[in-house]
Order: structure tokens, then C-alpha cells, then sequence
């Protein structure tokens, strides 16, 4: 019985011992924007489900969104899985907003030949941002870089002049005045150097780093139809063409393509200046879509509210979606089936209604005529009024004067409005 036990010890150890744990990568190859937060923030989830031991975050970015910035180091801090970060790949670059988060990171570093820095606020636009509010950006900036760089144990100096000064290193440089952890040649040997590390967590209790098997985070449509939306001139053009579009549908009641087209832009551009979160606008898109359906069955709109239905179910359906995190994935094919299957419905549906509405059921006028129809009451012109026929409530009109008490009799049904004269 000892010797069972100890067999069954011995395989169960053996097995625990072969699971390594998993290490998930992302990569930032962009600018930064509400794309990239998503995409950090998706794999953060990814890893906590596959209980990876730590993400690699691979950057090489020319800069981007401050606010991005801003929201991805707070989730990088918050992080109870260490961020592993790595300028890469060789002759790569972490420009501006990607030297911010660098120094969030719990390991910090860059391959052969790249660089970091040169992270001063400048405008989305490019024009000069007035003196006093780049003095309380540039402060505001410098204070908030600060405390990251302390709490890593980076150099703060080195951190303040890469805002007062737009300064930028190379990393070799950067490792040598600890601004950056690792200079490495390959993302192995990077791996292998942050292997055993310690980290501090925000309550600064000490951690090791563990580096596991590589799982890569696949960028998917979601992440690519933000990505384009989040750019800054992409967001700002949407938003003002949303606004602009939905003006002139004001003003002009009935034109339908710009209130439709206005109403999806203004949504997207909510997610790109991160009022939305991405799956709160894909359902967004997804009622309104719904929406644009039923007012087609109501509204003469010759088609273009069913198509803006169909194409914002479809962009809905591609941002609520999350295969990486939910586990399982709705086909590009389904999606496109089902909206153009509700689309198809919505045009048929209304094609039918306005059949039936021109259709002049030829029995009931037959009938109508041989009916005694008697006034209920008369405008003062006597061209029109309500007149009582087959025990319903008519509005008529007429080319005769009628009075009260005339005997008329029916010509034609217009719809829910019937032609009378004088009988004779």
C-alpha cells in the first residue's frame, strides 16, 4: 500500500512539475488609442482565464493619445499579472506615449538598436498648444510620470526630461542611467534576463517573474475597426461629420441619409474618445440597427433606413463580439447571414405593406356604392367633412357644395378617404 502511495505521489508531482505556465503576448505596432486599451485590456482577461504568470507586451509606436496613455498605465498598475515590456522589434522605437507606459511596466526593456523618449505633449492636430495650458500639461505630465518611475524604481530625472525636454535615448543608454531595465538582442534573451526578477505591485509588495509558454493575442476585426476609428484625425472627423450630418437632417426632416449616417458616426466616435466602451457601442449599434429596421416598416424611406440597419448591426456585431475572451467566436459569415436575412425581412415586409396600401380592394368599392350614406358633418365650404357609410366614420371630399341634409353618393375610395356627389 506504501509503495502505491508513493508511486501515485510521485506521478502526480511529476505531472504538476510538466505544467508550465503560460506567458500571453501582445503587440502594439500603432499609435495609440482606444484600440490599443482594448486590445491591453482584452488580453489582461485572456491571461487571468488562461492563469498565464505574465503578458509581453511588445511596443513599437510612434506615440499617440494622452488619454489612452493615461488609461492603459492605470491598468498596467493595477495589473496583478506583471506586464513584461520590450521595445521591439530591432531598430523599433517607443516614441512619446509608448515610453509612458514603458515605465509602467513591471519589466521594462528594448532589443538592438531601438530607442525611447521624446514623450512631450503636443496637440492632436499639430498646431501650438497655447503657453499656460502646455506649462499644466507639461507639470501634470511630469508628476504623474514621476510616481510610475518611483514606485519601479526607475530613474525619475530621466523620466522628467522626456517631457520638459522631448529628450530620447537610445537603449542601451537607457538601461545604463536605469531608466529601462533590460537591453536584450533577441525577445528570448529578453525572456530570459526578466526571468526571476523582483516586481513591486501597487501596494509594493515584492513579486518574482515567471515566463511561461508564448501564447500570441490575435488582433482581430474588432481590434482593426478601432484601431482606424481611434486614429486622432479619424475620430475628430467623425465626430464633427456625425454632428454636421445630424444638423442637416434637422433642418431638413425627411432627407434620412444624414440622420442615419450621423447617428452611426456619432456613436463611433464616442468609442474612439473612450466615452463608450467598445462593447457598449457594438450593442449601441446593434439597437439602433434594430431601430432603423422597424422605422423602415413605418417610413417611406425608399430602402435607406434598412440599409443603415443592416450596416450598423454589422458593426455592432463585430465590437460586441470577443472570441479571445469570451471563448467562442460568432463567424463573419453568421453575422452577415443574420443581418442580411433581418434586412431582406425589413425590405420584403415594407415592400408588401406598400403593396397593400395601393391595392384598391375593387369588392368593398363595389359594395360602397350601393350603400345609403348619410353626413355626420359638413366644412363650410361643403367640399368636405365625415360621412357615415357600412357603420364606419369616412372622411369624404367633394367637388359639389353638400349640405346636411343632401343625398349623396359614392364615387371613389382614395385610401381612408372616400370622393362624394349629389346623388341625382
Amino acid at each position: 500500500m506504501k509503495i502505491l502511495l508513493s508511486f501515485l505521489f510521485l506521478f502526480f508531482s511529476t505531472v504538476q512539475g510538466q505544467t508550465t505556465p503560460c506567458t500571453l503576448t501582445i503587440e502594439i505596432q500603432d499609435s495609440i488609442g482606444a484600440a490599443t486599451y482594448d486590445l491591453i485590456q482584452r488580453a489582461s482577461e485572456k491571461a487571468a482565464a488562461e492563469k498565464c504568470a505574465s503578458l509581453l507586451l511588445k511596443i513599437n509606436t510612434p506615440g499617440g493619445s494622452l488619454q489612452s496613455t493615461r488609461l492603459i498605465t492605470e491598468h498596467i498598475l493595477a495589473s496583478p499579472i506583471p506586464f513584461l515590456c520590450v521595445i521591439s522589434p530591432v531598430g523599433g522605437h517607443a516614441g512619446s506615449a509608448g515610453a509612458i507606459i514603458l515605465q509602467a511596466c513591471h519589466v521594462a526593456g528594448g532589443l538592438t538598436a531601438t530607442n525611447l523618449g521624446a514623450a512631450t505633449p503636443v496637440s492632436g492636430s499639430g498646431t501650438e498648444i497655447p503657453k499656460d495650458l502646455r506649462n499644466k500639461l507639461i507639470n501634470d505630465t511630469v508628476s504623474w510620470l514621476e510616481a510610475m518611475t518611483d514606485l519601479r524604481g526607475r530613474n525619475k530625472d530621466f523620466s522628467k526630461k522626456i517631457i520638459t525636454e522631448g529628450k530620447a535615448v537610445t537603449t542601451d543608454e537607457a538601461v545604463k542611467m536605469k531608466a529601462l531595465d533590460i537591453s536584450a538582442s533577441t525577445i528570448e534573451d529578453f525572456l530570459n534576463q526578466a526571468k526571476g526578477l523582483k516586481y513591486k505591485n501597487q501596494e509594493k509588495a515584492e513579486f518574482t517573474v515567471e515566463v511561461g509558454t508564448l501564447i500570441e493575442f490575435e488582433k482581430d476585426i474588432r481590434f482593426k475597426i478601432l484601431q482606424w476609428i481611434s486614429e486622432p484625425e479619424w475620430a475628430y472627423l467623425l465626430f464633427m461629420g456625425a454632428l454636421l450630418l445630424l444638423y442637416a437632417e434637422f433642418s431638413n426632416p425627411g432627407l434620412f441619409l444624414p440622420g442615419v449616417a450621423g447617428s452611426i458616426l456619432l456613436i463611433l466616435s464616442m468609442i474612439a474618445f473612450h466615452k463608450l466602451e467598445a462593447t457598449f457601442g457594438g450593442q449601441a449599434l446593434m439597437v439602433l440597427g434594430l431601430l432603423f429596421w422597424i422605422a423602415e416598416l413605418f417610413i417611406a424611406s425608399k430602402g435607406i433606413l434598412g440599409i443603415a440597419g443592416t450596416l450598423s448591426f454589422v458593426i455592432g456585431s463585430f465590437l460586441l463580439f470577443d472570441v479571445e475572451t469570451v471563448g467562442y467566436d460568432v463567424p463573419t459569415a453568421m453575422i452577415l447571414t443574420t443581418a442580411l436575412t433581418f434586412g431582406g425581412l425589413s425590405f420584403a415586409l415594407t415592400y408588401l405593406a406598400t403593396q397593400s396600401l395601393n391595392q384598391k380592394p375593387h369588392d368593398h368599392d363595389l359594395q360602397m356604392k350601393t350603400q345609403k350614406i348619410k353626413l355626420m358633418s359638413v366644412a363650410s365650404d361643403g367640399l368636405s367633412g365625415q360621412a357615415e357609410l357600412l357603420g364606419e366614420i369616412w372622411n369624404f371630399e367633394s367637388d359639389d357644395q353638400l349640405k346636411l341634409s343632401d343625398e349623396v353618393e359614392f364615387i371613389e375610395r382614395n385610401h381612408l378617404k372616400i370622393r362624394l356627389r349629389k346623388r341625382t
